[in-house]
């Protein structure tokens, strides 16, 4: 909350108690009662005022008084010398709207151009260390777009909390073991003996994309066929140390385009080799949580509320992929002392937040520290139609020939448009569309009109000049105070985007923020007659840039000047 809203709040819950004060000195208002806490909102219209606070509703039980007439009695001892309050007027049966003044607007503004690209941060997380760990994309393959999604989540979920006063890491889980690597050895061994004797067969379950056929010529071309007579095992380890960092640099190198930039990469490897696996199911077997049967070692998860127990190791030695997502998350929360890990999800994965936290309370870890966002599916639609396949390859659309398709700031803005928790519906045609039909668009469109606006005036006046000694209190139209109070809500937003975790209330407010600003576009003009109040309506497109270049920052999307 900007320092000048927190103020006019003060002010107004000052001027109510110091009232009441009063109202109990002249013997009207019972002082020994205590009176409950009263609420001070904002009014969906804001004809009814700034603010509306519900003190004479809440209060007349106690005061055994009717709520008008505890309004009546405030409102006749208000003092608002000194304070933002212009009036307060009573509204049905009892609500008070209050009415803020002329500098209150004026210092929201001065408060933007002050904090410039640190308006709306804010120290709400007080320095609380977060983890976002997103995409984890298995590396067998190339991403989907339900990792694009996730993508756009967990990057601009991490801006939003880094704003909003959190230590923030992002992180990716390379799942470089167990049974999917196994399954990539397999697919990858036999596409290459198929070069070598067109006989053998591809095995039932093996991964049947371009990508494995690709990577066994490619492999083939530099070894040959010297690895045809190899061991298997030997054979399929050999593919994979080609095969697999190949893919992780694909990863690396189709995220950044993407604007992601991870700070860690984790290895899923690094748990198997460092003992976390074993450590895991030991410490679990000391507290009494595992048991034997039929060979495997069982975790008594029922006991934390899960609604089976979940094997860790099977009869055969071989330990369940969820020991490792134990061992990760302990890892994430105990060894590297994160105070909240997140973990940006599939729809598929509901199943999966009780079981991780059983694991996590029965570790004495506390399981609430473990976060979760279940992200929906997304339906790309062309032509009006559900568009599923790929031009090129006649597959599924992954990352990579979406961004050939449509603009990266597109694609992040439309992903994260949403809740995670919703369904997507992506319009192709949309994203590529320029007109304001389209958000992205018309939003950097706002942005720049504003730069459009500075350039005019500034052909004939020094726009800087301009922008000193500005009289504020000129800006009184119903589009110029709306769109203030808009601009003044920033940082709220931001807090509540990350309280949520759901950063698409950040997308949605850059675009109301555009809306605003073209309706008063639209009925104030700016380059006028009137030079004071020229003046006072540039320094609000400059507020208003201000905080559409933060909010597009965040998002990692541009602010282009021209369009």
């Amino acid at each position: 909350m900007s320092k000048t809203v927190i103020k006019s709040k003060n002010d107004i819950n000052e001027a109510i108690l110091s009232a009441a004060g009063k109202a109990v000195a002249d013997g009207i208002f019972d002082g020994t009662v205590a009176l409950p806490a009263f609420n001070i909102e904002t009014p969906a219209d804001s004809k009814h005022g700034d603010y509306a606070v519900n003190a004479a509703l809440v209060w007349a039980k106690a005061l055994r008084m009717a709520p008008a007439k505890i309004a009546a009695t405030l409102l006749e001892r208000f003092d608002f010398a000194d304070t933002y309050i212009e009036r307060c007027e009573i509204a049905g049966p009892g609500f008070m709207n209050f009415y803020l003044n002329d500098k209150y607007y004026a210092d929201i503004l001065a408060n933007i151009v002050d904090e410039g690209e640190n308006y709306g941060r804010s120290d709400y997380g007080q320095g609380k260390r977060v983890l976002i760990e997103f995409v984890s994309a298995n590396p067998t393959g190339p991403m989907h777009i339900g990792n694009a999604r996730g993508g756009a989540i967990g990057d601009c979920l991490a801006s939003v909390m880094d704003y909003a006063g959190y230590e923030v890491a992002r992180e990716f889980y390379v799942n470089d073991a167990g049974n999917q690597i196994e399954k990539f050895k397999i697919s990858l061994e036999a596409r290459y003996l198929q070069i070598f004797d067109s006989t053998v067969e591809i095995p039932e379950d093996a991964y049947l994309g371009d990508d494995i056929v690709q990577h066994a010529k490619n492999f083939a071309e530099i070894h040959g066929d010297k690895y045809v007579n190899a061991t298997s095992d030997e054979r399929k380890q050999a593919l994979c140390d080609f095969a697999l960092p190949l893919n992780i640099q694909k990863l690396h190198d189709d995220l950044e385009k993407y604007r992601i930039i991870f700070d860690k990469w984790f290895l899923e490897s690094t748990l198997h080799n460092n003992g976390a696996i074993e450590k895991t199911v030991g410490a679990l077997t000391e507290k009494g949580h595992t048991y034997e049967q039929e060979g495997a070692i069982w975790f008594r998860s029922t006991t934390f509320g899960e609604d089976k127990d979940r094997v860790l190791v099977r009869a055969n030695g071989v330990p369940t992929y969820v020991v490792p997502d134990i061992a990760y998350h302990y890892n994430k929360l105990e060894e590297r002392k994160f105070d909240i890990a997140i973990d940006i999800l599939g729809a598929d994965h509901h199943g999966y937040i009780p079981r991780m936290r059983a694991a996590l309370e029965a570790l004495e870890v506390d399981p609430n520290r473990f976060q979760a966002i279940i992200m929906q599916m997304v339906r790309l639609v062309k032509n009006g139609e559900t568009y599923k396949l790929s031009k090129r390859s006649g597959k599924a659309i992954t990352l990579e020939t979406l961004l050939d398709e449509i603009p990266i700031d597109a694609a992040r803005f439309f992903f994260n448009l949403r809740e995670p928790n919703s369904h997507l519906e992506f319009d192709l045609d949309l994203a590529i569309e320029q007109s304001s039909q389209n958000p992205v668009y018309y939003v950097q469109y706002a942005n720049a009109r504003i730069c459009s606006i500075m350039k005019n005036i500034g052909e004939t006046q020094n726009v800087d000049d301009l922008l000193v000694n500005v009289d504020l209190s000129l800006l009184k139209a119903d589009e110029e105070r709306e769109l203030i109070r808009l601009l003044s809500t920033l940082d709220d937003e931001i807090i509540l985007s990350a309280k949520k975790y759901d950063p698409s209330k950040i997308t949605r407010y850059s675009y109301d923020v555009a809306t605003l600003f073209h309706k008063f576009y639209n009925a104030c003009h700016v380059k006028c007659d009137d030079v004071e109040l020229m003046k006072a309506r540039l320094y609000l497109c400059k507020c208003t840039k201000q905080v559409i270049g933060n909010v597009l920052s965040m998002l990692k999307i541009n602010a282009p000047e021209t369009m």
